[in-house]
């Protein structure tokens, strides 16, 4: 599984909001190569670290193959037209929740990351893309993006090859474990969730989460 970083994308936070909140969502291209270290790309900044950023969300990636799909669920938008939509770091074409496991090892560059959870959809999406119904969309479908943390520190740029190097669990693909720990796919599956809360790879929180969801 190869794929080639069609964006690199980073942001700085700013004023997002009129009642002063700050996001770093709007994250553009950048050229040439950046170092990828423990808490993500350099250059990139998170707003509210208390739910972004950290080791298990170091870098977001977020599947172009989408847009085309969002374009038609919900209309066309200026921000359709180029990566970033949805506050990515990596954007390819290509892979999607389905084919991407957790704990998959990668060699982005030459770092090596890890995917450690689902990206949550959170408001800031909504506002950023000013479409209070795409929360809620992005629950239903699935189409999440996915979170890395860095397991080798290297650098990465637009061009460079990211490629599987290992996988320890083909029955977890980001997709599955999205709908049972975020889109309400949990009724009846608490063996599932059991065995889902032990998986070492997946993040500290969703872990959690799929404990108390199997209970």
């Amino acid at each position: 599984m190869e794929a080639t970083v069609e964006a690199l994308l980073t942001g700085r936070a700013v004023r997002f909001t009129e009642r002063g909140e700050r996001s770093a969502i709007a994250k553009a291209p950048v050229e040439g190569p950046r170092r990828v270290g423990w808490l993500g790309v350099e250059g990139d900044e998170q707003a509210d670290l208390t739910v972004h950023g950290g080791r298990d969300k170091a870098i977001h990636h977020y599947p172009r193959d989408h847009y085309p799909g969002w374009q038609a669920s919900i209309g066309p938008h200026p921000k359709f037209d180029a990566p970033g939509a949805f506050g990515e770091n990596i954007s390819t074409t290509g892979w999607t929740e389905t084919e991407v496991c957790i704990g998959d090892r990668l060699r982005l560059g030459s770092a090596l990351v890890e995917v450690s959870e689902g990206r949550q959809p959170c408001w800031k999406q909504a506002h950023h893309l000013g479409r209070p119904g795409i929360v809620a969309a992005m629950v239903k479908s699935g189409r999440s993006g996915w979170y890395y943390r860095v397991i080798e520190e290297g650098a990465v740029a637009a061009g460079d090859n990211i490629a599987l190097v290992e996988r320890v669990h083909s029955e977890w693909p980001v997709a599955r474990v999205f709908g049972l720990i975020i889109g309400g796919k949990h009724k009846g599956q608490a063996a599932a969730l059991r065995d889902l809360a032990r998986v070492e790879q997946l993040a500290e929180g969703w872990r959690a989460r799929a404990a108390k969801l199997a209970r």
